[in-house]
């Protein structure tokens, strides 16, 4: 017989379980901070180069991160019934399907200053931008590694590991970038290319850690045993639920993505505030981040006991903590704006004053949408929890894209109101994906019985 959970038991294993994937989202995206403000102080056109370069790589990332994402609630569902074998099969092929996504655009990376181009980015930027991605594009393979091994450990409730990998990739980026970026300690000064080495790196370090990690875990599962050999079954099914997860996260990030390409057409100044207020906005955004997979995690371990009573009480429980961090952070921007720009820039640099203006009124319009934001993402957590991917992926669709990068494009170029306007687009949409994605988990939050099957 299923143990009842209250509110306050669910509200506590939230914590336990968010509190390192939380802090392993943080530290991770320091990683991207530190680049953004070590190359901030470098010069205002490689932070901007980057801001592009980054983008670019980045929803190849999320394209290719569909099946990783998978793997989290089908091998949190797996293990609450206590099938080993079923674990194993599709951690492998998420391991596959990683491998070969990523050996699959390495022509893009080397290529990309013709695609930026065409996009009407300016030809300087996009070269820096690919002297970037020429080194950058090979940790593909280790990052989509990386990816996938922290879904199968989270799944298990193993998140201190991950945390304690994606701290020692923070600091080894640290180190690394002060010393080739700027050429301190007798490197030579790389300049992109030194942070893009940096970034290389550290995905290979994080991936060996959690390579080891996982087989010490389980030995009896064999985990890596065979790798090369296939499975259809468990690709088959990591694909039909992992490529809608993966179109819903690149329609969400390709939204924000498209809108510094938009930005990118309006000037260099607009793009580097436009960089600053995205990072900033961002990395508060990592504690929804690592509350929504903790709500996959949880969401998963309800559908495999199939205990709606449970799933709708951590449901809830999640969503107070990600409100509740929302409402701090609207403060922050509201009232602290300025200081957090700055400290992405040179004292010394004659825009200065220019950048620090336009990037704290965008963080003023980020903090608008902080509670929507924060519920797209657990809604769509707790979606992928209970293996409802499809549905989810057509209103992210309609939302980031028709609705909200559509409107950032007739705000910020057509009726001509700059990035302000873009960001305003941004609004609306996290608006609407947040209202009908939260609707659509609690509609159909009380049909995971025992005669139910996931929705996929």
């Amino acid at each position: 017989m299923t143990q009842v959970m209250t509110l306050p038991a669910h509200m506590r294993a939230v914590l336990v379980l968010g509190t390192p994937l939380v802090a392993s989202q943080l530290a991770q995206f320091s990683v991207q901070i530190t680049d953004t403000i070590m190359l901030g102080w470098y010069g205002v056109e490689e932070l901007a180069a980057v801001t592009l370069a980054g983008t670019f790589f980045f929803i190849f990332l999320i394209m290719g991160s569909g099946p990783a994402w998978a793997l989290m609630p089908m091998v949190a569902e797996a293990a609450e019934a206590g099938d080993d074998v079923r674990m194993r099969r599709l951690t492998r092929m998420a391991l596959w399907i990683s491998l070969g996504f990523a050996v699959a655009v390495l022509p893009l990376m080397w290529l990309s200053a013709p695609i930026l181009m065409a996009m009407g980015q300016d030809e300087h930027l996009s070269l820096i931008a690919q002297d970037y991605l020429r080194i950058a594009g090979f940790g593909m393979v280790p990052a989509l590694t990386v990816m996938a091994l922290r879904s199968y450990l989270s799944a298990l409730e193993h998140a201190r590991i991950v945390l304690w990998a994606t701290i020692l990739a923070a600091v080894m980026n640290g180190v690394i970038n002060y010393a080739l970026i700027f050429g301190n300690w007798g490197a030579p000064e790389l300049g992109v290319r030194g942070a893009a080495i940096a970034s290389v790196t550290i995905q290979i370090a994080a991936g060996i850690v959690l390579w080891i990690y996982a087989l010490r875990l389980n030995p009896e599962q064999a985990l890596f045993r065979r790798l090369w050999k296939p499975d259809w079954e468990a690709l088959g099914a990591l694909l039909k639920l992992g490529i809608p997860i993966g179109l819903t996260t690149l329609a969400e990030v390709g939204m924000f993505s498209a809108s510094t390409i938009v930005v990118g057409l309006i000037g260099t100044v607009e793009l580097a505030a436009h960089g600053i207020a995205l990072q900033i906005t961002a990395t508060f955004f990592m504690v929804h981040l690592g509350l929504s997979m903790t709500a996959t995690v949880r969401a998963g371990r309800a559908l495999g006991r199939r205990d709606e009573l449970g799933l709708r009480r951590g449901a809830l429980a999640v969503t107070l903590a990600s409100v509740l961090f929302g409402g701090l952070t609207v403060l922050l921007f509201l009232f602290l704006p300025e200081p957090l720009i700055q400290l992405f820039l040179d004292p010394e640099e004659l825009r200065r004053d220019q950048i620090v203006l336009l990037g704290s009124s965008l963080l003023v319009v980020a903090a608008l949408f902080q509670f929507a934001d924060g519920a797209q993402a657990i809604a769509m957590g707790l979606l992928r929890g209970v293996q409802d991917t499809r549905v989810p992926m057509i209103i992210a669709s309609l939302s980031y894209w028709l609705v909200g990068m559509g409107s950032s494009y007739v705000f910020g170029i057509t009726l001509g109101f700059g990035a302000i306007g873009v960001w305003w687009g941004l609004l609306l949409g996290l608006l609407c994906a947040g209202g009908f994605m939260s609707w659509r988990f609690w509609m159909r939050s009380s049909r995971i019985g025992p005669a139910d099957t996931p929705a996929g």
